[in-house]
């Protein structure tokens, strides 16, 4: 049974989901959490949808075996490939997916261009082409596969010239097409900011993350299933992590993403072909 007091699950292929979960916890700041990183799988961009769906229910079942009230699929692709058969399977939980931000592109373009920087899966999920039929009919939109981006995040090599010059050449191209609008279609990508203001410098592009209203629509959530926490003690955030702890807990310092006051718990898992899922107290 889902309890009010439990914590908010998120997941996503990494690190990349902080960039969704600082929103969170922004807007709900008396809920606990608990982030869920499958970077020992990362990136999910390129890997077959069977095997993100799969992977996808793992970490949803570590989740619930760790009271999880609600969960955020804070990941574009697993989104995209995962989130119909997740909520079939698991039809006792509200689970919030990531949004193509195509809509509030095409309804604010001047130019008529769009473009969109996504990862592969993302691209080809069905999600986004509903969202073109639906919304950007009249406009023209720009896409662009990011490969590499989420190993560049992931690694914390975001202030190399590496990273600009591979940035670049997905982003200028779109920049002389004549966009105003850029779509980051994918979680990693808010932690380039930096990278994308200085390529764009003094061009009218507007950049849209759309993590602040997946944060919305999960307060929503919350208040419809009656799931907001009464609780007025300070909220937990545990971080689990397929990868290196200790790197995401640099990656936790280097961005500044807690709360001040605010002690994680952060703790490896290993996730094995039949399913089972072991935490190790670090």
């Amino acid at each position: 049974m889902l309890h009010s007091q439990g914590p908010i699950g998120v997941f996503d292929s990494g690190l990349g989901g902080l960039s969704v979960w600082r929103h969170l916890a922004a807007l709900l700041p008396q809920e606990s959490f608990i982030y869920m990183a499958d970077s020992a799988h990362c990136p999910y961009g390129t890997r077959p949808a069977e095997e993100i769906v799969q992977l996808s229910r793992q970490l949803t079942e570590t989740l619930l075996s760790q009271g999880a009230k609600l969960i955020v699929v804070a990941c574009n692709t697993a989104t995209a490939a995962a989130i119909t058969a997740l909520r079939q399977q698991y039809p006792q939980v509200q689970f919030v997916g990531m949004e193509p931000a195509v809509k509030p592109a095409a309804l604010q373009t001047r130019s008529g261009h769009i473009g969109v920087l996504a990862t592969a899966g993302t691209l080809k999920g069905r999600h986004f082409h509903q969202t073109l039929q639906a919304y950007a009919q009249h406009i023209t939109v720009h896409t662009q596969v990011g490969e590499g981006l989420v190993e560049i995040v992931e690694q914390g090599h975001l202030h190399t010239p590496e990273a600009e010059a591979l940035l670049r050449r997905y982003v200028e191209p779109m920049l002389a097409a004549g966009i105003d609008q850029l779509v980051l279609g994918c979680t990693h990508y808010p932690f380039l900011m930096p990278l994308l203001e200085r390529i764009i410098g003094t061009q009218p592009v507007q950049i849209i993350d759309p993590a602040g209203a997946v944060a919305k629509r999960t307060q929503q959530c919350l208040h419809t299933q009656n799931l907001a926490t009464s609780s007025t003690t300070l909220p937990q955030y545990r971080f689990l992590t397929t990868g290196s702890a200790q790197g995401l807990a640099l990656f936790l310092e280097q961005w500044q993403l807690l709360p001040l006051g605010h002690v994680p718990s952060i703790q490896s898992v290993d996730l094995d072909p039949l399913g089972y899922t072991k935490i190790h107290k670090i």
